[in-house]
């Protein structure tokens, strides 16, 4: 299949494995290996992830049905040899990228997002650390289009910053946080803004490991309504972030920080930002906000950067007021889960951005993910 890119380097900003069967068994600490993570078989369910601790086993479908119309999607029934074999092979993964037209990804976990949910830091920290090693390996396959990040449960600072010298070591690009670190649901541990965290945060610029924040990784977002009412309330994590770091005075205190929100959209970017605007000009007295030194718009254009699939109104947000948006904006396929674009990114993008400049084009395709994750020159597109 021939695809004709709409630039000569594109890279997803938010793109997926799916760990196979033994992720978590064979490369977990063997004191853990009773109760890793793995899969089971249900005639009813189809193959099933089960991470002990957790109350809901994870259908294996959904994680790899990039593809498939909407009308066969089905969460249920599928088994993990029926997946696309790029999710976890990675001698499969550059003909799947070249049919959707890419050069590369920022590759994140499936499994693994879910996990960041779960309660028990040790057994947590033991997951991940598997995680790690495994995902090193898959990138170590071809590191000029395979680019991972970490996982870590952020139990402490000084496990933090260990985890991430870690990682980088291992060849790995950056962490995927937990959206709650260390024993925060239980008010053991202090939540990001705190300055507790700075010294990891300073890590982070150092070692030039960006820190992202992935939907689902943040606990159930409650809903109203239906069932499919709650895929309208999973962005609502992110923001929370966002608004954190920001109005909490993280930028402040550690001002070449950046972080990434991935797969929450960013055509909501605008508002937000005016919103938290108001917020500080408004109600700041009477909240006892202590006060910035910009406005909140200014580090969000400054230190907030956002991952998307095919949401067109960010990509018209790039002309928004002659503001420099597009710098905030990276471009993911989200290969392979269920709202994947793959294989028809290219057909997306060449609707969506066909107004966008030369230079606006290479910032979101690949330009700020590059200055980001310290990415090398991209190969060629091939067909």
């Amino acid at each position: 299949m021939t695809v004709t890119p709409v630039a000569d380097r594109i890279v997803s900003a938010d793109s997926h494995i799916t760990e196979p069967p033994d992720c978590y068994t064979r490369f977990i600490d063997p004191s853990f290996r009773g109760e890793a993570p793995h899969i089971v078989h249900s005639e009813t369910k189809g193959d099933l992830f089960v991470i002990p601790g957790m109350n809901k086993p994870i259908p294996v479908g959904p994680l790899s049905s990039a593809g498939i119309p909407s009308k066969d999607l089905t969460s249920l029934g599928r088994r993990f040899e029926d997946l696309h074999r790029s999710g976890w092979d990675p001698a499969a993964r550059a003909a799947d990228q070249a049919r959707d037209g890419i050069t590369g990804e920022i590759i994140y976990p499936s499994v693994g997002m879910l996990l960041c949910n779960h309660k028990d830091l040790a057994y947590k920290q033991a997951c991940m650390d598997a995680y790690n090693r495994w995902i090193a390996e898959f990138c170590a396959y071809d590191p000029s289009r395979l680019y991972g990040l970490g996982q870590s449960p952020l139990a402490t600072v000084e496990q933090g910053i260990e985890d991430l010298v870690r990682m980088k070591e291992m060849g790995l690009k950056g962490i995927m946080m937990p959206g709650f670190p260390g024993e925060t649901y239980t008010g053991g541990t202090p939540d990001y803004d705190d300055p507790y965290w700075d010294p990891f945060y300073r890590a982070s610029v150092e070692l030039r490991m960006p820190l992202s924040f992935h939907i689902l990784t943040m606990g159930n977002q409650r809903h109203r309504g239906p069932k499919i009412a709650s895929f309208m309330s999973i962005i609502r994590g992110n923001q929370d972030v966002i608004a954190m770091f920001v109005m909490g005075g993280v930028f402040e205190r550690v001002p070449e920080l950046k972080i990434i929100c991935s797969e929450a959209d960013a055509g909501w970017m605008p508002h937000f930002m005016y919103r938290m605007d108001h917020a500080v000009d408004r109600e700041g007295g009477v909240m006892g906000f202590r006060g910035m030194s910009k406005k909140p718009s200014e580090f969000c254009l400054e230190h907030v950067r956002c991952t998307f699939q095919d949401d067109w109104v960010a990509f018209k947000m790039c002309r928004l007021d002659d503001s420099p948006m597009h710098k905030m904006l990276t471009w993911a396929n989200d290969f392979p889960h269920l709202d994947s674009t793959w294989p028809w990114s290219q057909d997306l993008l060449s609707e969506h951005t066909a107004h966008l400049t030369d230079e606006e084009l290479r910032a979101v395709l690949h330009d700020n993910l590059a200055e980001l994750y310290d990415l090398p020159t991209s190969p060629a597109v091939s067909a």
